[in-house]
């Protein structure tokens, strides 16, 4: 009889599998138009396939260990893949924004500062009428963003955005044996 993997090793594989695809379609954004990376539509598709693949090697996963899975398992196994996929994707930014290029973090802090300015006039709100001490704060915090520091807090604020990610991943793949209701 076969041992059955964890769900922490089993996760390792698909984790560094999307986190790889993550770091090509950023690289391929950032080749095709650098302002791509500062776009919502490259932000949802980008979303969409990372849900697809995780719920994709999730039911791999439980398919490989009898076709059930606990939501406790289906946690573990799409935090650490999600985990693992943010490392990957951590690292290849640092170096995308600070090796590569390192002009593109001001490039996608202006573009961010302007879409805020675009979204506060779509909700009826003036950038004018804010102080200009308030804009360069705004602008600066945008800015600090794609900072070696920005992206490093960021990611620890991502964490918890990737257990909460799990939770909702694990909802979709647990599947109760329900044989054993008796």
């Amino acid at each position: 009889m076969e041992e059955q993997q964890s769900p922490f090793k089993a996760a390792i594989q698909p984790g560094l599998t999307i986190g790889l695809i993550s770091l090509a379609l950023t690289f391929i954004a950032y080749f095709i138009d650098a302002t791509l990376l500062g776009s919502a539509w490259f932000g949802l598709i980008a979303l969409v396939v990372f849900f697809g693949l995780i719920i994709y090697f999730g039911r791999q996963y439980r398919t490989e260990i009898g076709g059930f899975m606990t939501f406790g398992t289906a946690f573990n196994f799409s935090f650490i893949a999600i985990l693992i996929s943010g490392i990957i994707g951590l690292i290849g930014q640092i170096l995308l924004f600070h090796v590569i290029d390192p002009s593109l973090p001001g490039v996608l802090g202006d573009l961010a500062f302007e879409n805020s300015l675009k979204m506060m006039e779509n909700f009826g709100a003036s950038p004018d009428s804010l102080p200009p001490g308030q804009l360069e704060e705004m602008r600066a915090n945008t800015t600090n963003q794609f900072t070696l520091k920005g992206q490093l807090t960021s990611f620890g604020i991502g964490i918890i955005i990737y257990a909460i990610i799990a939770l909702i991943l694990a909802a979709i793949l647990k599947k109760r044996d329900k044989s054993l209701d008796y």
